[in-house]
């Protein structure tokens, strides 16, 4: 099975960096995938393919030139000629279902976001008959692209975008005279609320909140936000909220930490909060998306409501009071996650979407029919 995996581009976050592991368990089911991308963007993704062997092509081109991606896109077509189209996120679905249309080539398309922008979400539903199979990411946003886009059960499953690893690096507990350190990784997106936590960490402060250690919050990530978010934190009435460059190994950076949080105003899977569950850490999150579903509140972490400052303070306060339960609900965590979503589970799944899509192409060459291939 000849896949072509077309995605957005290649920046550091987002859909891209879990594209080697999906290539590689797909590749366990005799999966031979190559990679295109429609722009290079921060390129930061880059790595992550080099070290895992997976071939990547990056198109010279921009964000916007619809056309000419789409006239590129349709020339790889023609050339290599790929038993199925994979595409993820909606500018790669919308060109790709257009594209592989002459040369009956099936699609299979991920959904992973929440939230579509009113005119993507129109476009998707509309041509949501093109895609011969469509993969949430996440329970969640299965049940949202059979509402929002109108796909059938009959073509939608589920495929969570992570693979946890129970060799990862674990967070070191708590030891007394610590200051606590919080974190989060994202993208500097008005979607991660990192704005919400600012304001956040500025009540606890102007409310005279005592913890009975030190404590200090460390986002690391890169994106429009900067700016603005520098600016948020600049006016606190305290220094104990910094703002990172992007981080090239999340690993070391979550294991340094004692506690997640995780303030999104929306999320499908959001790989970064469940990275830190495996990393053993207890995860105050807003309850969205998968979140909902991976943080037993209580046990493994917290979840506060979404889109409310006030609440993300109160949750926070709770956290920071009781620095002694960090470690056990860390280990919660941790556990948790790994039995929801190990790598035999993520390979099996694999397996069994590769079968789906061999009968359709099986279907489609017969329907085409003798000696007559895709692309043909």
């Amino acid at each position: 099975m000849r896949i072509l995996y077309l995605i957005n581009s290649v920046e550091g976050g987002g859909a891209a960096l879990p594209v080697p592991s999906i290539a590689g368990a797909l590749a366990r089911h005799g999966g031979e995938v190559r990679v295109f991308a429609l722009a290079r963007r921060d390129g930061r993704a880059l790595a992550a393919f080099e070290g895992a062997g997976v071939p990547v092509t990056v198109r010279d081109g921009g964000e916007r030139d619809h056309a000419a991606a789409f006239r590129w896109l349709k020339e790889i077509l023609r050339r290599e000629k790929p038993d199925a189209l994979w595409t993820s996120l909606t500018r790669a679905t919308l060109l790709g279902q257009r594209a592989a249309r002459p040369y009956r080539t099936p699609v299979v398309s991920w959904q992973h976001a929440a939230f579509l922008k009113p005119a993507n979400a129109f476009l998707l539903r509309r041509q949501q008959h093109l895609s011969a199979l469509w993969i949430g990411d996440s329970a969640h946003v299965t049940e949202l692209t059979a509402s929002r886009l109108g796909v059938g059960h009959d073509r939608l499953l589920t495929w969570p975008i992570f693979a946890a690893d129970p060799l990862a690096p674990s967070a070191v507990p708590l030891k007394s005279g610590d200051r606590l350190r919080l974190g989060s990784l994202g993208r500097l997106h008005p979607v991660k609320g990192y704005d919400l936590l600012v304001e956040a960490v500025g009540l606890l402060h102007r409310q005279g909140f005592r913890a009975p250690v030190n404590w200090e919050v460390t986002i690391a990530g890169d994106g429009a936000e900067r700016e603005r978010l520098s600016r948020l934190i600049g006016n606190l009435p305290a220094d104990n909220l910094h703002l990172l460059d992007y981080t090239a190994d999340p690993r070391s950076f979550l294991a340094g930490l004692h506690a997640y949080v995780q303030p999104s105003r929306s999320e499908g899977f959001c790989v970064a909060a469940h990275e830190a569950m495996q990393a053993g850490l207890p995860v105050l999150a807003s309850a969205v998306g998968e979140l909902s579903n991976s943080i037993e509140h209580g046990r493994c972490g917290w979840l506060v409501p979404p889109r409310n400052a006030d609440d993300l303070a109160v949750g926070l306060a709770g956290l920071l009071s009781e620095p002694d339960r960090l470690a056990v609900m860390g280990q919660a965590a941790r556990t948790r996650v790994v039995e929801r979503f190990g790598e035999e589970r993520f390979i099996t799944t694999a397996g069994t979407i590769l079968e789906r899509l061999a009968g359709i192409v099986q279907a489609r060459r017969s329907a085409s029919g003798p000696g007559n291939a895709p692309g043909a």
